[in-house]
């Protein structure tokens, strides 16, 4: 069974630096459309039906502003 996952970002912790777009290895995270009350933009999870609760974001956050949870009983 493969691993599924959800990925929460503090839009408001955020300061757009993409380490964790770019470290994600499924690709979930894109700059959002939308500024956060520092005029900054933040990723958002675009593709959350594709994480695999892996970590690499959070792992790769400065800010520690992600939080990555497993879902129980997902099916590949």
């Amino acid at each position: 069974m493969a691993r599924k996952g959800k990925v929460v970002i503090g839009r408001e912790l955020c300061k757009g630096c993409y380490l964790c777009v770019r470290a994600c290895p499924v690709k979930v995270l894109e700059a959002d459309k939308e500024p956060n009350s520092g005029g900054l933009y933040p990723p958002f999870p675009a593709y959350p039906e594709k994480c695999i609760a892996c970590g690499s974001c959070f792992e790769v956050c400065p800010d520690v502003c992600i939080s990555v949870f497993e879902l129980e009983g997902a099916i590949a």
